[in-house]
């Protein structure tokens, strides 16, 4: 699950950046708004996604109230997500146990 919230991570921060910087200028700027009826449900499926997949591994990912709640703040950020997905989404290993020390 950590690897599909991973991958629809960058892909929610991607359709938000072509739908800034591609679609809404083509709609308002070339009276064009195919960008937008394109881009504007393709967008909002990844954020639905996204802010689902958040309460799905956030118990995986061992995330604690405020990191859930900035994971999903993050969503309205346009590059955020990449941001969590880099950093915050890896799934835990486990510590290795200390091994005593030899002897010399």
């Amino acid at each position: 699950m950590i690897r599909v919230f991973r991958f629809v991570s960058v892909a929610e921060a991607i359709s938000f950046l072509l739908l800034l910087l591609v679609a809404m200028p083509l709609k308002y700027g070339a009276d064009a708004p195919v960008g937008v009826q394109v881009m504007g449900p393709l967008h909002g499926v990844l954020f639905i996604a996204y802010v689902g997949l958040v309460f799905l591994v956030r118990e995986q990912l061992q995330w604690d109230i405020k990191r859930t709640v900035l994971a999903l703040g993050a969503a309205v950020l346009p590059v955020a997500p990449f941001f969590v997905e880099r950093h915050w989404a890896r799934p835990v290993t486990p510590a290795a146990e200390p091994q005593p020390a030899g002897r010399a």
